[in-house]
């Protein structure tokens, strides 16, 4: 019988505590794989249980964030093991991506009834991301909504601390970029790094997006005026943001960054905070990671073979 070891972050959501774990165990049984639970009990402890795992799946229950933990955790292994993830936190971009449902019991079966596939990952200066890297304008939302707001009022939370947000005025970012073999120079208030086609909540982002074609997005927005910020934003639910005006956008496997000063922020990376004060910021792709996903968007996802 195989083992998985299965990471619940119990900060992430509240339906953890109504889990049956008993139907879980059993849920696992009946596709022969023998379950460990674990909790998680401060940040980066999610990673520190992929480091010392000895399972043949790990698979984590909780937001983005605790995907990424271990995903960093599976970077750092010399034997890699084949991760997972089942959503249950409050964007959940990456679930909702996968095709997932609402119930734990329903996406345990999704999950294990799925498929092995390899996906690219991006690195940010050596740093892994599961979906996306965001710096800028509104992009802190993620990491700065009190924790309480969010198991309080779930997306709500993120909507309210966004028009806290908007009330600021954006810092303009002068930088330069190399990227598909060219130097580039703009102002940006918010860049996004991603791959993937569901951001910040918002179904396809992105269209066509393919999370195996070597290839990231990489999105500067140029504008400065609150109004047309809100107007973009708003046409977001119709257009494929590449059209609006007021933004810049490549497809690339390479990005080099370099800023005119430092950062105020932290890059939200999978929706958690990385402080880095580096000026520079080169990011890259590590192809073929091993994920075992749901096989519903497969087809829509990933290149066909």
């Amino acid at each position: 019988m195989k083992k998985c070891l299965l990471i619940i972050n119990p900060h992430s959501g509240r339906r953890h505590k109504k889990f049956n774990f008993e139907k879980i165990r059993n849920i696992f049984l009946k596709y022969n794989y023998d379950v460990n639970i674990a909790f998680t009990e401060y940040k980066g402890h999610a990673k520190r249980l992929v480091l010392s795992a000895t399972a043949d799946l790990v698979v984590s229950v909780g937001g983005d964030g605790t995907f990424n933990e271990v995903m960093t955790g599976n970077f750092e292994r010399k034997n890699k093991i084949l991760i997972s993830h089942i959503p249950i936190g409050t964007a959940n971009d990456i679930g909702a991506m996968y095709g997932y449902k609402k119930s734990i019991y329903k996406n345990i079966e999704l999950l294990l009834s799925g498929s092995v596939k390899g996906i690219d990952i991006c690195t940010i200066n050596g740093f892994p991301f599961t979906y996306v890297a965001a710096l800028g304008k509104f992009t802190n939302i993620s990491y700065d909504t009190p924790r309480k707001l969010k198991r309080s009022f779930g997306y709500l939370a993120y909507l309210l601390e966004g028009l806290k947000e908007l009330k600021k005025k954006p810092v303009n970012y002068n930088i330069e970029y190399y990227i598909n073999g060219e130097y580039h120079k703009t102002n940006a208030i918010f860049m996004l790094v991603s791959n993937a086609n569901r951001i910040a909540g918002i179904n396809n982002f992105y269209h066509d997006i393919k999370l195996d074609d070597n290839r990231f997005e990489v999105l500067f927005c140029t504008l400065n005026n609150q109004k047309e910020i809100v107007r973009s934003l708003y046409h977001l639910k119709d257009d494929d943001i590449k059209t609006l005006n007021g933004f810049k956008f490549y497809k690339t496997n390479y990005l080099k960054i370099k800023f005119d000063k430092p950062i105020l922020k932290g890059w939200s990376i999978d929706g958690e905070e990385l402080i880095d004060k580096n000026e520079e910021f080169e990011i890259k792709i590590v192809r073929n990671v091993k994920i075992l996903i749901p096989n519903k968007n497969i087809e829509k996802l990933f290149i066909k073979e």
